[in-house]
């Protein structure tokens, strides 16, 4: 009997993992813990088998990336459009967060004080913008070893970047190591597809543990805030990108969705851009055509510092937090978010609820009580499963736009 594609079977794994947590949430099951614990042991398989070959495969990729982009004299633009795609589309994210806070106002009608356990309960790190700047510089440049050690994803990509152009200047001298990395990216991605045959069931267990473990009251109390950073995402998403998209290349959307899907439904459960990579450059290079290295260059770089779903979330989130304390910000204050957002999301590594990270920082930076996000820890992770999704998404769009630019012909 054959078996359903994979696309199919992810969609089955999705349905019954949502199904599955509905029930454990809505019953009180004596089984229910073990049920938790048996899908947190095969959700967390699933996550870590990706990160095992995600370092390699960032690593190989832009450095494989950069090396052949130069080789073919493409260097310089290709960089240029990458950059200023990614910049200019968290850009526009960010004004879509404040625009959609300002217009539907969530946080009307609520008192911090509702939350006065939660806050109370959470310590907030400090760290003012300055002491921030100064350790993401740092951050950037590390030993190679410890770097690669630790997965320290801002740090590989500088050594891989580091490495590329030196492999360029270096010429055909050193053409057997840019062999070795090509065939180490390679190896990665055959690994992928053996890892991909669990995706399924692992996808099933992400979401059993994600819809039966929120707290539905604090999720009904804070519904309109997730209403509208939910619709000004997938206002991000499925409008703004895809008509960018379109506008660029021709590219049909239904026809970038059908491609890019799969990507889409893994960091929709994962949460995870960077344990998505493995799979978005699949999707990149085979679904959508793009040349491998294009593909290779900015979809392992958009992993690293274009957050759409992120900066957009950051900037509602933080007019979100000012109605609770009752501050209303004035445009300063609202520039100051744009620009600290917008620098937290570039910062901001690609595992799961990590923007919360970076959200202390936008709140202090402008005098809101840090303390304040501990009410949005409880709704985080279903937020965070849409923002992930639309990074993803930012990826490839970026990847079918900078080929375009660049004068380059879609692969067949």
């Amino acid at each position: 009997m054959k078996l359903p594609s994979l696309n199919t079977q992810i969609l089955i794994g999705c349905l019954l993992g949502v199904a599955g947590g509905g029930w454990l949430s809505a019953s009180a099951t004596a089984a229910a813990p073990d049920v938790l614990y048996g899908a947190k042991i095969v959700g967390n398989l699933f996550l870590d088998l990706l990160r095992m070959v995600l370092v390699p495969l960032v690593f190989s990729s832009i450095v494989v990336g950069v090396a052949n982009l130069r080789a073919h004299d493409r260097m310089h633009r290709v960089w240029t459009t990458t950059l200023a795609f990614f910049f200019a589309t968290m850009a526009l994210a960010i004004v879509i967060g404040f625009g959609a806070a300002h217009l539907f106002r969530p946080g009307d009608g609520l008192q911090l004080e509702m939350f006065a356990e939660a806050t109370r309960n959470y310590q907030a790190r400090q760290m003012p913008l300055p002491e921030y700047i100064a350790q993401f510089l740092r951050g950037l440049f590390q030993n190679p070893f410890k770097a690669l050690a630790q997965g320290e994803i801002l740090a590989i990509v500088m050594i891989a970047l580091f490495l590329g152009i030196a492999l360029v200047v270096g010429g055909e001298r050193y053409r057997n190591v840019r062999n070795l990395i090509g065939e180490l990216q390679e190896l990665c991605l055959m690994i992928v597809g053996w890892i991909m045959r669990l995706a399924p069931l692992g996808l099933a267990a992400l979401l059993l543990q994600l819809v039966a473990t929120q707290n539905s009251a604090l999720l009904a109390s804070l519904g309109h805030f997730i209403a509208v950073v939910i619709g000004s995402t997938l206002f991000h998403g499925v409008i703004v990108l895809p008509l960018i998209l379109w506008l660029t290349t021709r590219v049909s959307p239904l026809a970038f969705f059908k491609g890019a899907r799969e990507a889409l439904v893994t960091a929709f459960a994962t949460s995870s851009s960077a344990a998505t990579l493995p799979i978005t450059l699949r999707c990149t290079e085979q679904h959508l055509h793009v040349k491998k290295d294009i593909a290779s260059f900015v979809v392992p770089l958009g992993a690293t510092v274009n957050m759409d779903g992120t900066a957009l979330y950051e900037a509602a989130a933080a007019l979100f937090v000012a109605r609770l304390a009752g501050i209303e910000l004035d445009i300063a204050s609202q520039l100051i978010i744009f620009f600290v957002a917008m620098l937290g999301a570039i910062g901001a590594p690609g595992i799961p609820s990590v923007g919360m990270l970076s959200m202390v920082l936008v709140l202090e930076s402008v005098g809101l009580p840090t303390e304040a996000i501990a009410i949005l820890l409880p709704i985080d992770r279903i937020l965070d499963t849409v923002r992930t999704a639309v990074n993803v998404e930012g990826d490839m769009v970026g990847s079918l736009v900078v080929q375009k630019l660049a004068g380059e012909s879609p692969t067949a």
